[in-house]
């Protein structure tokens, strides 16, 4: 599995909307509304790398209202949560 952060600006009068067309991408797991330098935070989990560019600039850069992204690749996950979730839906790692 491989997981992408996505911090995503938007159009700050859209956040709800940009929210909801987001959390419906196929590869989406989590939209989070947040404070900061970014408006939301999307998570991206994937089964194969190439998979990564259909679903960030292929779908998410694409909703109406998204005025910018920054991606960041997970090498490791240590959250204790991750790792059972992880193991409970039979992956290897």
């Amino acid at each position: 599995m491989i997981t992408a952060i996505v911090n995503v600006q938007t159009d700050g009068r859209r956040i709800p909307e940009v929210a909801t067309a987001l959390a419906e991408i196929r590869g989406v797991s989590e939209v989070y509304s947040v404070t900061g330098d970014v408006d939301l935070i999307v998570m991206v989990r994937v089964a194969q790398h190439e998979e990564l560019a259909d679903v960030i600039a292929g779908e998410v850069n694409k909703v109406d209202g998204v005025t910018g992204t920054t991606t960041n690749i997970a090498f490791r996950a240590y959250s204790r949560h991750d790792l059972e979730s992880a193991f409970s839906l039979g992956l290897d790692g």
